[in-house]
């Protein structure tokens, strides 16, 4: 019998629509990451401060 497990949930777990990152500004050279816009930055520290415990 073989010891790997399908995992056959096929819906994701996390909802990335709302990420800061899905309203990219630019990216970077070299590495390709992405640069939000300033407003969704913004929008992400708030949720930190208001949600920290």
């Amino acid at each position: 019998m073989s010891k790997i497990k399908l995992n056959k949930n096929t819906k994701p777990i996390e909802n990335h629509k709302t990420a800061p990152w899905t309203n990219i500004q630019n990216l970077k050279l070299e590495s390709s990451v992405p640069i939000p816009n300033e407003l969704e930055v913004e929008n992400a520290k708030e949720w930190v401060d208001e949600n920290e415990k």
